[in-house]
């Protein structure tokens, strides 16, 4: 017997023939690295704050209008700005401790109620954000995520976006 989610996945997937994943552009992201959550949170803010301008989108690409929205001692939320079309997107980064790792969970969102694919752009929105921090140089690091749980990942090009 499916579940209603796995009909709604299912029902996305042979609607396109292609697609197959969040109904809603959207990414989930989980990452691990060696070291205390505080460093990794602040080079995360820092990173936001760097590119809160237009200036990084001057060479095409998307490293750039990042707004941070609140900070706590568990988790950093932000927004992006896409800046041809201006769409918004939501981010979110929860820290959690784990001994000597530190766990991140990312989850980007678009603001448009009708958005479905996005070519990657929200987990370039994510992606953008670590490797600009360089906790993908932190010992230890590792990064999960998939084409089910983020939206259209496996074709992302950050590079881009």
């Amino acid at each position: 017997m499916l579940t209603f989610s796995a009909l709604l996945v299912l029902c996305a997937a042979s609607a396109s023939g292609v697609f197959c994943g969040p109904l809603h552009a959207s990414c989930k992201v989980d990452w691990e690295t060696t070291g205390q959550c505080s460093a990794v949170q602040t080079k995360i803010v820092d990173q936001i704050k760097a590119w809160n301008g237009p200036s990084g989108c001057a060479s095409g690409g998307e490293k750039c209008l990042y707004s941070l929205v609140s900070q706590s001692s568990s988790q950093v939320k932000a927004t992006h700005e896409t800046p041809v079309k201006h769409y918004k997107d939501d981010l979110t980064f929860t820290f959690s401790q784990n001994g000597n790792l530190c766990q991140i969970h990312g989850y980007s969102r678009s603001e448009t109620w009708y958005a479905v694919l996005d070519y990657g752009t929200n987990y370039c929105n994510l992606h953008n954000l670590i490797t600009g921090a360089e906790v993908d140089k932190m010992a230890g690091y590792k990064e999960m995520t998939s084409d089910s749980s983020c939206t259209q990942f496996s074709s992302a090009d950050c590079s881009k976006y």
